[in-house]
C-alpha cells in the first residue's frame, strides 16, 4: 500500500520546505514539494490531501505504566478534585456503582485543597460504608487505604504503615498489589488497551513501559508486550526495574520473563527505585523538608548496590537505570554510577548508555558527572509545570531556592546529557506537546531549552535513550511513524529562540511547529501512524 500525503507541511530534514510525503508500506518512500508530489500521483493507492496540517514524527513517551493508566482511565480519576469533600463524595458514589469491588482511585493532591490534608482511613470507612478503598497520591508513591483494605493485606504490620489509613513504602506496595490481584488477564488486557489507545489518540506512537516488581507482575508485562503486537496499536518498548549484582543475575531475569515475540528486554531500568517522591515527601533530600523539619525521605539503594546493578547490566548488555529525585539520592546514583565506571572504564559504562528517571535535584557537579558517563536522563517537564514556581508543591515543600533549581532541562542538555520526555502517566497524562511547551517555558527561566530541543528530545530523543538511535526522524527509507495534526499556528520568526517555539529558517533543516506560547491552543492530532500502520483517526 502506497500513500501520498499532500498540501501541508512535513517536519523533515530532508527538505525545509517539504509539504507532502509518500509512504510505501511501513516505510517513508520520499518526502518533497507539493509540485514534485505531483509526479507521485499514479505511484500512489491513496491520496490523502493534508488541508494545510502538520505531518511530524510521532511522540514517544519515555516513561509511562500502562496498566496503572488503564485503571487510572476506567477507575476513579481524582485529579481535578476541588477538596477533600470532594474525594469523599467521589468515593461514595463510586461504592454504590463498585457492586462490593474495592473502589480504586489516583491523582488526589492534598496541595490543592482548602483543607490542605489526606482523607483518613475512618473517612474513607464512612464513604464507602465499610468497603475496600484505595487512592493513590498523584505521584503514586503514597496513597491512604480504608480500615477494611488495611485489614485483608495486612498493612499494619509493614513498613511505611503511618496510622492514619496513610502508605507509603512497602505498606504502599502491599496495598497496591493487594488490590490488583484480584485482576483477571482480560481485565488486565482491556485496562492496557485502553492506555494505548489513550496514547495513540495523542500522537504517541511508541512507549516505555516501566514495570517493576513492586508495580506489576512479570505476566503483566508479558501480556502488554504481546498486546502491542497488535498492528492497530502503539509500540511498547518494555524495562524491568529489578535490582541484580551480578550479570549472571541480569541474564537470568531476561531468561525468566521470556517476552513474547521475542521482544527484546531493554533494560533493568525505570522504577528501580533509589529513593520516592517530593510530593510524598519520600525523595532523599541531603537537607530537611522545609514544611516537614524532622523528614529527609527514604533512600532505597545504596551507591554500591548501583554500582553492582550497573556492572552486573553492562557486562550483560542491558541497560541499567534509576528512578531517582532528591539531591541525597542523585548523590547516590551518582556515586555508584563512578564506581562501575572505575571498576570498568569509563568508555564500557558510556557505551552501554544507562538512563535515569526525572532526576529533578542534580546539581552542577552531579550533571557533568551524568555528560561524563553517557548518561541518558528521562524527564518528565510537565512535574515543573504543574508543581514549579515559587507558589508550587515544590516550593512548599523544599522552599523556594531549593525548588528553583529543580529539573535543570537548559543545564542538562547543555552538558551534553541527552534528553528524553515522558509522561510517568498516570501521574501526568498523555499530552506531548503540553510537556515540549513545559520545556519552552519551565518556571524557571534558565531552565528553559528551546522548544525544537523539547520536541526532539519527545520524538529522537526516545529512541535514542532505548538505545535505538535510527528511529525517530521523518526521511527516506526510515520507518512511517508519525502523526498529523490540525491547529496551532507555525511560528516564521520567534524573538527569542530559546523560549519561543520554532522557525522555518533553511538553515534550521526543518519546517515550522506548532506555536506553544502559554494560552495558544495545542494542537489536535488527526491520525497517527505507526511502521505504515494507522493506530489512531480522529
Amino acid at each position: 500500500m502506497r500513500t501520498l500525503y499532500r498540501g501541508g507541511d512535513v517536519h523533515t530534514p530532508a527538505d525545509p520546505f517539504a509539504t507532502a510525503v509518500l509512504v510505501d508500506g511501513g516505510t517513508i518512500a520520499w518526502v518533497g514539494s507539493d509540485d514534485a508530489a505531483a509526479a507521485r500521483v499514479a505511484e500512489a493507492d491513496e491520496v490523502v490531501e493534508l488541508d494545510g496540517a502538520l505531518v511530524a514524527p510521532a511522540f514517544v513517551d519515555a516513561h509511562a505504566h500502562l496498566t496503572e493508566t488503564g485503571l487510572a482511565l476506567t477507575g476513579l480519576d481524582l485529579h481535578d478534585a476541588t477538596s477533600l469533600d470532594d474525594v469523599l463524595r467521589r468515593v461514595e458514589q463510586a461504592g454504590r456503582r463498585s457492586a462490593g469491588r474495592p473502589v480504586l482511585g489516583t491523582g488526589w493532591d492534598e496541595t490543592r485543597w482548602p483543607e490542605r490534608r489526606a482523607p483518613t482511613a475512618a473517612e474513607l470507612d464512612r464513604a464507602s460504608y465499610g468497603g475496600a478503598v484505595y487512592l493513590a497520591r498523584v505521584d503514586v508513591h503514597s496513597a491512604v487505604v480504608s480500615s477494611a483494605l488495611a485489614h485483608a493485606a495486612g498493612l499494619h504490620r509493614l513498613d511505611g504503615w503511618l496510622g492514619d489509613g496513610r502508605v507509603e513504602r512497602d505498606a504502599h506496595h502491599a496495598a497496591r498489589d493487594a488490590t490488583r490481584a484480584a485482576l483477571t488477564d482480560g481485565q488486565r488486557e482491556s485496562l492496557q488497551r485502553t492506555a494505548l489507545q489513550a496514547a495513540a489518540a495523542a500522537g504517541i506512537g511508541s512507549l516505555h513501559e516501566m514495570s517493576a516488581p513492586h508495580i506489576a507482575s512479570d505476566d503483566d508485562l508479558r501480556g502488554l508486550v504481546a498486546l502491542a503486537a497488535d498492528p492497530a496499536l502503539p509500540d511498547v518498548l518494555p524495562y524491568r526495574g529489578e535490582l541484580v549484582t551480578t550479570a549472571d543475575e541480569a541474564r537470568a531475569v531476561v531468561e525468566r520473563l521470556v517476552l513474547p515475540g521475542g521482544v527484546r528486554l531493554r533494560g533493568l531500568a525505570g522504577d528501580l527505585c533509589a529513593d520516592g517522591s517530593i510530593g510524598s515527601r519520600t525523595a532523599a533530600l541531603r537537607a530537611p523538608y522545609a514544611d516537614a523539619p524532622e523528614h529527609r525521605g527514604h533512600a532505597y539503594l545504596t551507591a554500591e548496590q548501583v554500582r553492582d546493578h550497573v556492572v552486573a547490566c553492562t557486562e550483560a548488555g542491558l541497560q541499567a537505570g534509576f528512578h531517582v529525585i532528591g539531591d541525597a539520592g542523585v548523590d547516590a546514583v551518582v556515586a555508584g554510577l563512578q564506581a562501575a565506571a572505575d571498576r570498568l572504564g569509563e568508555g564500557a559504562v558510556r557505551r552501554a548508555r544507562h538512563r535515569l528517571e526525572h532526576v529533578e535535584m542534580v546539581d552542577a557537579e552531579a550533571v557533568a558527572a551524568l555528560a561524563r558517563l553517557g548518561v541518558h536522563a528521562s524527564v518528565q517537564p510537565v512535574f515543573d509545570a504543574w508543581w514549579g514556581g515559587p507558589e508550587g508543591l515544590y516550593a512548599e515543600r523544599l522552599g523556594a531556592e531549593r525548588a528553583e533549581g529543580m529539573n535543570p532541562f537548559a543545564a542538562l542538555a547543555a552538558a551534553g546529557v541527552p534528553l528524553a520526555l515522558g509522561s510517568d502517566s498516570p501521574v501526568t497524562p498523555f499530552d506531548p506537546w503540553a510537556a515540549v511547551r513545559a520545556c519552552a517555558f519551565h518556571r524557571t527561566a534558565t531552565s528553559r531549552t528551546s522548544a525544537r530541543a523539547g520536541f526532539t528530545a519527545h520524538t529522537r530523543g526516545g529512541w535514542r535513550a532505548a538505545r535505538d538511535d535510527e528511529r525517530g526522524v521523518l526521511v527516506p527509507g526510515s520507518d512511517a511513524t508519525f502523526a498529523v495534526w490540525q491547529g496551532g499556528d507555525l511560528v516564521v520568526q520567534a524573538p527569542d529562540d530559546r523560549i519561543q517555539a520554532w522557525s522555518t529558517d533553511p538553515r534550521s533543516g526543518t519546517q515550522g511547529l506548532p506555536d506553544l506560547t502559554p494560552g495558544v491552543p495545542l494542537p489536535r492530532c488527526l491520525q497517527t501512524v505507526v511502521r505504515g500502520r494507522t493506530v489512531h483517526q480522529a
